[in-house]
C-alpha cells in the first residue's frame, strides 16, 4: 500500500474525457425539458436607425409559431435596467428589445418562438423589418480615429503612464525605430456557440447556459430582470469552448428568459454561426504606434507605445496592448497612451489574452526591428534589456525564469545555427526564416469558495460552482482534492457548473486554477481536520488517543506515522460517525499582490518557410519555453499551450473579419470564410515548461497557462517571415499580397 504520490503535476486523463467522447457529456442545448421550445434571434440588417415596424403576417402562417417578441410586445423590464446598461465588464451593454434603436448590424431586434427549430428558424426568415435610416454609421476605422477619446482606465490600471522624460530618452538613443502596426477585427468561434435555455416554475428561473461565468450570469440577469438572486440557477457542466466571448452575459441571455416568459413554457435559443459576429464580442481593431531607442549596445533609452483601439458607440471597451511594454524590458524613460475610436459596431469583449496577444506582436516586432537595426542577435537584445524587477511598478516579480526560457528554447530549437541575414537560408524554392519573441501573461487570482464530503464508502465529494471550458478544470480540481485527502483520484467526484454550488470566479483571465484549487485545497484540508479528531476521539479506532500531528492519509487511509500498524480506513471512520464529514473552505489572495508583481513568461522560436515564387506561407516548427510555476497536470497543461500557440498561427497567419464598408456587416461570417488553422496547418510544436517554484502568487504556486500560449507567436512567425524574405509585415495577418 503506498501513498499517492505526485498526483498534482503529473498527466493525468481527463475525468470528463469518456462523458465527452461517449456523448454523455451535456452542453448547455442538450438539456431535455418537457414542452421545450425553440427560439431564433432576428438580427438587424442595417448599422444604424431606428426601427419603422414590423410586417409579421407571412411569420405568423409558418405553423407552429408560439409568439413573435418585438421591442412593441416584449415584457418591460425594471427602469433601472431597462437601458440594457448593467455592470461591465460582466455585465455588458444589451440590446433587450426595450426600444426601437439599431445601434450596429447584425443587434437582436426580434426574437421568434415556435415548436420546432425549423418552423422558428422559417419564421424568423420571413418576419419583415422596416427602418428608418437617416443617420449616417461610421463603419470606417480611420474615419472613427478623428474622434478619439481616452478609456476610463485599462483593466484597472491607467490609460496613459510616464516614467521619465522619454523625450530626452529618444534623443539620447543612438538607434531608434518608430513604426506603426495594425491588428485586425478577430472573432471568437468556439465550436459550440453561445446557446441558453431558459425554464420558468412559477416565479423561479433555470438557466442552462453556456457560459464562463456561471454566478455572473445569475446575478446579472436577476439584475436585469428586477428579480432575487436566490430564485435563479443557472447550470453549466460543460462548455464546447470561451475564449473571452462567453465571459460576459450578452443579450440572447437575457431574451431567452423573456421569451420563455412570453411563451409560458421552456425555451431553447442557440445562435447560429453567423450570429456569432457582432452580438457576442470580438477582438477590436488596434493601430499601434511603437518607438523604441537604444544605445550602441542595445541598452534601451526610451520606449513609447500608443494604442488606438476600435470600440461600439454604446459602450467603451479597450484592447489593453500597452500593458505588455510598460512591464517587460527594462527601460528608465516610457509613455503608453490606450486612445478608443468608436464605430457602428456591436461591442468588442476579452479574446484570449486580451491586449497581451496583440501587444506582444507590436513589441515583439519592434524589438526584432531593433536588433537587426543594431546588427545584434534578438535574444542578447532581449538580455541586455532583462528586466530584474517590474519597471512599471517597481516591484519584484513573484517569480521569473524568463532567461531559462531563453537559453533552453534556443538550445532546443538550434537557434545558434541561425544566419542573421535575411533571406541567407533557403532550401530549393522554400525561403527560410527563424524568428523568435518573448511571451507574457499576468497571473491573477480572485476569491473563491468549494465544500468537500468525505463519505462513508471511502470516496470524496468536492464542488465548487466554477466552469470547465475544456481546460481541464474537473481534472485539475480532482488531482488536488486527491492530493490532499490522501485518496486515490478515482475515489474523488468533483463537480462544478451549477449556482447551487459554492461561489466561484470567472473562468477567464487565466485565473481558475489560482483561484478554485487554493479553496478546494482548503476546504479538503478542513474536512481532514475534521476526520483526524473523530478518529482520536473515537474509542473504537486504533488510533484512539494518539495526536493530530500523529496522523497522516495515505491511500484511503488514516495512519499512525510513527507506528504504521496503527491505521484505519477513511470510511470506517466516517461510516461509524454514521454520517459524511463535510466542510466548505474560501481562499482569497492576500497583500501580496501589493508586493509582487506576478506574471508568467516564455519564449517562442519559429521556423517560417516562404515559397520563393507563390509567397506561400508554412511554419513547419515551433520551440517554445515556458516558466509558469508549478504546472498542475502535464497534459492538459501541454495541450493548453498547444492551443494557445495554435491560435497564435492563426492569428500571424489567417484571422480577419471584414466589415462591408457599406452596411456594417461581417461578410466572413462563417467557418467557411473565416479562415482559422486546421491540422494541416501544423507542424512539429516542442513544448517545455521550466521548473519555477512561486511561493507569492497562490498557495500551490500555479500560474494559468491558457493565455500566454498564444502571445508571442505571432511575432515570432513575423520575424521569421522577415527573416526569410527581408520584408516586415506591420498589419496582421499575413497573407499572399503583402510578400509579393
Amino acid at each position: 500500500m503506498n501513498a499517492p504520490h505526485h498526483i498534482i503535476g503529473a498527466p493525468m486523463d481527463r475525468t470528463d474525457g469518456i462523458a465527452k467522447v461517449t456523448g454523455a457529456a451535456r452542453y448547455a442545448a442538450e438539456h431535455p425539458l418537457p414542452n421545450l421550445a425553440y427560439a431564433v434571434l432576428v438580427t438587424s440588417t442595417i448599422p444604424k436607425g431606428r426601427i419603422a415596424g414590423f410586417d409579421a403576417h407571412e411569420a405568423r402562417a409558418v405553423p407552429g409559431v408560439i409568439a413573435i417578441m418585438t421591442h412593441e410586445n416584449a415584457p418591460k423590464l425594471p427602469d433601472q435596467t431597462k437601458s440594457g446598461k448593467l455592470m461591465p465588464p460582466i455585465g455588458r451593454v444589451l440590446s433587450l428589445l426595450q426600444y426601437d434603436a439599431v445601434h450596429y448590424n447584425n443587434e437582436p431586434v426580434a426574437v421568434v418562438v415556435a415548436d420546432s427549430f425549423e418552423h422558428a428558424r422559417e419564421a424568423g426568415a420571413r418576419l419583415k423589418v422596416r427602418y428608418d435610416t437617416a443617420e449616417d454609421a461610421v463603419l470606417d476605422f480611420e474615419t472613427a480615429q478623428e474622434k478619439l477619446h481616452p478609456p476610463e482606465s485599462v483593466l484597472g490600471e491607467p490609460a496613459d503612464t510616464r516614467r521619465g522624460d522619454a523625450l530626452a530618452g529618444m534623443l539620447e538613443g543612438a538607434v531608434t525605430v518608430n513604426q506603426t502596426y495594425v491588428t485586425p477585427f478577430e472573432h471568437h468561434n468556439p465550436m459550440e456557440p453561445h446557446a441558453t435555455i431558459a425554464h420558468w416554475e412559477g416565479d423561479h428561473l433555470t438557466l442552462y447556459d453556456s457560459t464562463q461565468y456561471i454566478h455572473g450570469v445569475r446575478r446579472i440577469v436577476a439584475q436585469t430582470l428586477g428579480m432575487a438572486p436566490e430564485k435563479l440557477r443557472v447550470l453549466c457542466p460543460y462548455i464546447g469552448g470561451g475564449f473571452g466571448c462567453k465571459g460576459s452575459v450578452w443579450s440572447h441571455v437575457v431574451l431567452a428568459a423573456m421569451a420563455a416568459q412570453m411563451a409560458g413554457r421552456p425555451v431553447k435559443l442557440v445562435l447560429d454561426r453567423p450570429q456569432m459576429f457582432g452580438p457576442v464580442g470580438a477582438r477590436p481593431v488596434t493601430k499601434q504606434r511603437l518607438a523604441l531607442a537604444s544605445s550602441t549596445d542595445g541598452k534601451l533609452t526610451a520606449s513609447r507605445h500608443d494604442v488606438i483601439a476600435a470600440t461600439s458607440m454604446i459602450e467603451n471597451w479597450i484592447e489593453p496592448s500597452a500593458l505588455i511594454t510598460r512591464m517587460m524590458y527594462d527601460c528608465p524613460t516610457q509613455e503608453t497612451t490606450h486612445r478608443l475610436a468608436s464605430m457602428d459596431i456591436g461591442t468588442p469583449t476579452f479574446m484570449r489574452a486580451p491586449g497581451e496577444s496583440t501587444g506582444s506582436f507590436v513589441l515583439e516586432s519592434a524589438m526584432d526591428e531593433l536588433a537587426i537595426a543594431l546588427k545584434m542577435d534578438p535574444i542578447a537584445l532581449r538580455m541586455a534589456n532583462y528586466a530584474e524587477k517590474d519597471p512599471g511598478k517597481g516591484l519584484p516579480w513573484s517569480s521569473k525564469s524568463l532567461d531559462e526560457c531563453y537559453r533552453i528554447g534556443a538550445e532546443r530549437f538550434g537557434w545558434s545555427a541561425r544566419n542573421p541575414e535575411p533571406g541567407s537560408m533557403r532550401d530549393g524554392d522554400w525561403l527560410i526564416g527563424w524568428g523568435m519573441a518573448t511571451a507574457t501573461y499576468p497571473t491573477n487570482r480572485s476569491a473563491a469558495t468549494a465544500s468537500a464530503r468525505l463519505n462513508a464508502d471511502g470516496s470524496a465529494a468536492v464542488c465548487s460552482g466554477s466552469q470547465d471550458l475544456g481546460t481541464g478544470t474537473y481534472t485539475v480540481m480532482t488531482q488536488v482534492a486527491a492530493d490532499t485527502l490522501g485518496l486515490p483520484p478515482e475515489k474523488v467526484h468533483f463537480d462544478l457548473g451549477d449556482t447551487r454550488y459554492p461561489d466561484a470566479p470567472v473562468s477567464g483571465g487565466s485565473t481558475t486554477v489560482a483561484s478554485v484549487a487554493p479553496a478546494v485545497r482548503a476546504a479538503c484540508e478542513a474536512v481532514k481536520m475534521k476526520l483526524f479528531g473523530i478518529a482520536l476521539a473515537d474509542a473504537a479506532s486504533p488510533l484512539a488517543g494518539a495526536l493530530a500531528s500523529d496522523l497522516e492519509l495515505q491511500d484511503g487511509w488514516l495512519v499512525h506515522k510513527g507506528d504504521t500498524a496503527r491505521r484505519e480506513a477513511v470510511g470506517e471512520v466516517v461510516a461509524r460517525h454514521g454520517k459524511p464529514i463535510a466542510a466548505e473552505a474560501s481562499a482569497a489572495p492576500g497583500p501580496e499582490k501589493g508586493k509582487f508583481s506576478m506574471h508568467a513568461f516564455g519564449a517562442v522560436f519559429a521556423e517560417v518557410r516562404v515559397h520563393a515564387h507563390t509567397r506561400e506561407v508554412r511554419v513547419p516548427r515551433i520551440t517554445a519555453a515556458y516558466g509558469v510555476g508549478k504546472l498542475m497536470n502535464a497534459k492538459t497543461g501541454r495541450s493548453q499551450l498547444l492551443g494557445g500557440i495554435v491560435w497564435g498561427m492563426g492569428m500571424a497567419l489567417f484571422e480577419e473579419s471584414y466589415h462591408d464598408p457599406e452596411t456594417g456587416r461581417i461578410v466572413n461570417d462563417s467557418l467557411a470564410e473565416y479562415h482559422v488553422p486546421v491540422h494541416a496547418d501544423i507542424g512539429d510544436i516542442d513544448i517545455i515548461v521550466v521548473h519555477e517554484d512561486d511561493p507569492h502568487v497562490n498557495p500551490l504556486g500555479a500560474k494559468g497557462v491558457g493565455e500566454i500560449g498564444i502571445t508571442g507567436v505571432a511575432a515570432a512567425i513575423a520575424n521569421g517571415v522577415h527573416h526569410a524574405t527581408g520584408r516586415r509585415v506591420r498589419d496582421l495577418p499575413i497573407t499572399l499580397d503583402k510578400l509579393l
